[in-house]
């Protein structure tokens, strides 16, 4: 007998540009047997990534959680005990409670969370009203992509936008700091019809992605001195002429300020020796670049992504990198200009959703860059003294691991977390909560990598006793004794009003995605309109200017540059980037046994000549250290990294390593320049060989 099947529409929920459509089947039992891509989404096309594919595996996991657990054994040992939710709600809200009424104060307790969700509800809703009414810390959520972020919004008043479906129209494509083949697949799709129509692709890395190996031209910059490039290429602009000057006139402010900067401070040279490329190939890609439209007949499209700003610097490198467009006058043509996030194209009511008004004057505000320090009392305010961690496994994901895990075996910290498995940070938990998957609850979806709006529907019933964070909150600020007309609102209540600045129905929605209201081939800066207090793409910042910084664009050096740093660099002379593993996503999807064998164990990539310095052969297990921790790994010998650059890919859980720890050992928790961001890639280490 056939059984009966339904399928239903949803949304991948995981941090990555693309947001994609799904479609499962579910059969008779209420069992979800298939999930594939959307073929119907205008963008994402009916394919997913390899991750998601695998993502029934992830719902039906044998470890999923299904019960609430509270814990017996020592914090780290991950042994627990059942217990009823009423029980947990209870004592959760008792221990608030306590810790806001003590010498301490509300702002004691501290969320935790990130982007294990990117749809609107689970990701920042009555989870904030919850604890902006309870008074805790506030978190600034920085690790990922603040620095960028504010970098462009200096020059732009906004992330780097266009349309990413008429990148099509784009003829020099140039992936900077981005691997679109790995971590944004739907519009490398888009690039590569691009190349079919005649353009070239150039990857600006300094690491041989798979992006790089896949495009016409890669240029392996060294790590952190992308604004140094980027002011090289405004030398030979301004030096040859290759510039719309009319744009300039128009639509910008300080281009002469600029001009007299580029020439006077960046000549090909100097250049050269910050970023390790050759004076000719920077001059080649000047030339490029600045005459795509005479060489390669149409515009060229910078596509930056958040690896570009992950460095003490990485602030103003985003701000430089997207004052070239104006220079060329790319902004003018469909496809033409840069892209880092479409995401404040969006105009959600996030005001309602969040409620900030409800936040007591005076609130402190915790970086979760330093939640090492934060757990120790190492920053002002007072003591954390009980955490609540959702969507995010800080044990794995935080830099300076070894010091966030002796942290969290604080006996005297009261850690809460609310996840679908026992990840490294459960382990240390007091109670952990079951969430549900994306397929058993209602969000709404954006994305950071076009233009569509899209509801997901649940497909399943929510498995064991599993919830998702709406109604985790609803739970917790019942047991407080908050106002009810703050929390008992239907997740679909609150998705329709979050909509209602974009003018879109939340039914049509539920049915499909829906593209946002605007124009095909958007050009937002076609002729200027720049959403920054001059109306224009703000070489020169007042703003800047007022708060004592440097106005103009400029090379800030990494953190720990062997350059600005050689005492630091005679002890720990590489530089290692840490990216994610094509086969997770950060530490999602590190426990499905499928992806987690075709990443294998922890590699480091290195280049032969530094192998050689240090009697290691590729296949060896090398142990790579420095002052803040070490890791293992096993050493791939080759050409995917400079000299002077070593690359490990994360982030594994610490139970599927063989010491316990993964490369966030080494990583440090010092700041970007703008935006207060992590700095992951601004990493000098060692390597030896182990015997």
């Amino acid at each position: 007998m056939t059984r009966e099947l339904r399928t239903v529409r949803a949304v991948c929920p995981h941090d990555c540009p693309d947001a994609c459509g799904m479609v499962v089947t579910v059969d008779a039992a209420g069992r979800a047997v298939k999930l594939r891509g959307d073929p119907d989404h205008p963008f994402t096309r009916g394919f997913l990534c390899r991750k998601v594919n695998h993502y029934l595996d992830r719902v039906y996991h044998p470890d999923r959680l299904l019960h609430p657990l509270r814990r017996v054994g020592r914090k780290g040992e991950g042994r627990f005990e059942r217990v009823s939710w009423a029980e947990a709600v209870r004592e959760i809200a008792a221990r608030f409670r306590q810790i806001a009424g003590s010498i301490h104060g509300p702002q004691a307790i501290l969320p935790y969370s990130y982007a294990g969700t990117m749809g609107k509800l689970m990701y920042a809703s009555l989870d904030r009203r919850f604890f902006h009414r309870l008074g805790a810390s506030l978190l600034a959520r920085t690790i990922c992509a603040e620095a960028g972020a504010v970098g462009s919004d200096i020059s732009l008043g906004t992330r780097a936008m266009i349309d990413p479906e008429a990148a099509v129209n784009a003829r020099f494509i140039v992936n900077w700091g981005s691997n679109t083949a790995v971590t944004n697949i739907h519009f490398w799709k888009v690039e590569f019809e691009a190349r079919k129509r005649g353009a070239k692709i150039v990857t600006i890395d300094p690491y041989r992605t798979p992006t790089a190996a896949k495009s016409d031209w890669w240029l392996p910059v060294r790590p952190g001195t992308d604004a140094a490039l980027a002011l090289g290429v405004m030398h030979i602009l301004f030096r040859e002429g290759w510039v719309d000057q009319d744009y300039l006139d128009r639509y910008t402010l300080g281009a002469d300020s600029l001009r007299d900067r580029a020439l006077a401070e960046y000549p090909p040279a100097k250049v050269a020796a910050i970023t390790g490329l050759s004076a000719d190939d920077i001059e080649r890609f000047a030339r490029e670049y600045g005459r795509s439209r005479e060489l390669f007949g149409g515009p060229a499209l910078i596509r930056l992504n958040y690896g570009l700003q992950r460095h003490g610097g990485g602030g103003m490198a985003v701000r430089t990198v997207v004052c070239l467009p104006a220079i060329t006058g790319d902004w003018r043509y469909p496809g033409g200009g840069a892209l880092l996030s479409t995401s404040k194209a969006y105009p959600w009511d996030g005001a309602y959703l969040e409620r900030p008004d409800l936040i007591p004057p005076g609130t402190r505000t915790v970086n979760m860059v330093q939640l090492a320090e934060a757990l120790h009392g190492q920053l002002p305010g007072p003591p954390v003294k009980a955490l609540f961690v959702y969507n995010s496994n800080p044990a794995a994901v935080c830099p300076d691991q070894s010091r966030v895990l002796k942290g969290l075996e604080r006996e005297d910290l009261f850690t809460v977390v609310h996840d679908q498995f026992q990840t490294d940070t459960a382990d240390y938990a007091d109670l952990v909560l079951p969430a549900t998957s994306q397929l058993e609850h209602f969000d709404l979806h954006g994305g950071y990598g076009h233009l569509y709006v899209q509801a997901n529907n649940p497909a399943v019933a929510p498995l064991g006793e599993s919830k998702p964070n709406t109604e985790v909150f609803r739970l917790l600020a019942r047991e407080m004794g908050f106002e009810p007309e703050l929390f008992e609102e239907t997740d679909e209540e609150l998705a329709a009003k979050s909509l209602r600045p974009s003018g879109l129905s939340l039914d049509a929605t539920r049915a499909g995605p829906v593209r946002l209201n605007l124009p095909e081939n958007w050009t937002p800066f076609a002729e200027g309109r720049f959403p920054t207090a001059s109306g224009k793409c703000e070489f020169y910042s007042e703003r800047e200017a007022r708060a004592g910084r440097d106005p103009l664009p400029h090379y800030a050096p990494p953190h720990e540059d062997p350059q600005t740093r050689p005492d630091l660099a005679a002890r720990y002379p590489l530089q290692m980037l840490t990216p994610p593993d094509p086969a997770f996503l950060n530490s999602t999807f590190a426990n499905v046994p499928a992806l987690r064998a075709a990443a294998g164990g922890p590699t480091l990539e290195i280049h032969p000549e530094d192998a050689a310095a240090r009697g290691i052969a590729d296949g060896q297990v090398v142990t790579v250290f420095n002052d803040r921790g070490r890791f293992r790994a096993t050493a791939v010998v080759g050409g995917n990294v400079k000299p002077g650059v070593v690359v490990t890919l994360g982030l594994r859980w610490r139970r599927f390593t063989a010491d316990g720890v993964n490369c966030n050992a080494t990583t440090s928790t010092a700041l970007t320049d703008l935006g207060a961001g992590a700095t992951f890639f601004d990493n000098l280490v060692e390597v030896t060989a182990e015997p």
